[in-house]
């Protein structure tokens, strides 16, 4: 089963939480000093807060994936794009660990897509990554060089 994902960087967590928990008529699922996150069966959403991004708001979106077949499923169509994809295997990141794929759609917007096999008692490291923006329609495979 898929869950939309939405990562929002707040400089209030506590406020933000605050206002969300309203907004879901829920508190959060999981919450650390840096983090909360809800996963909300109506609407089927994986929701998280937290102090680590760029600049307040939408840090990314994104697909939280049961399995890694599932995964590896999205990964592929994506490929068969163009898209550039950023691979990260069994890494810790939002008190959990995953293999994901970081893409950028060709408008820059960041989606992360996840697989989730554990918790984590850390947040993790902040990846030190480069996401391509995807391809051009037209692009030859070639003219992408090492990220297609």
């Amino acid at each position: 089963m898929k869950r939309l994902h939405l990562h929002l960087k707040t400089n209030d967590l506590d406020h933000s939480i605050a206002f969300y928990s309203a907004l879901f008529g829920e508190e959060p699922t999981r919450r650390e000093k840096d983090y909360a996150k809800w996963l909300l069966e109506d609407p089927r959403a994986h929701i998280s807060l937290s102090t680590h991004g760029s600049e307040p708001g939408v840090d990314h979106a994104g697909v939280s994936l049961e399995t890694r077949d599932d995964l590896e499923a999205i990964a592929d169509r994506l490929r068969s794009t163009n898209a550039a994809l950023f691979a990260e295997e069994a890494t810790t990141c939002c008190y959990a660990q995953s293999n994901k794929y970081w893409v950028q759609d060709p408008q820059g917007a960041k989606w992360e897509l996840f697989q989730t096999f554990g918790d984590s008692t850390e947040y993790g490291a902040e990846p030190d990554r480069e996401i391509a923006p995807a391809a051009e329609a037209c692009c030859e495979p070639a003219a992408c060089g090492d990220a297609c």
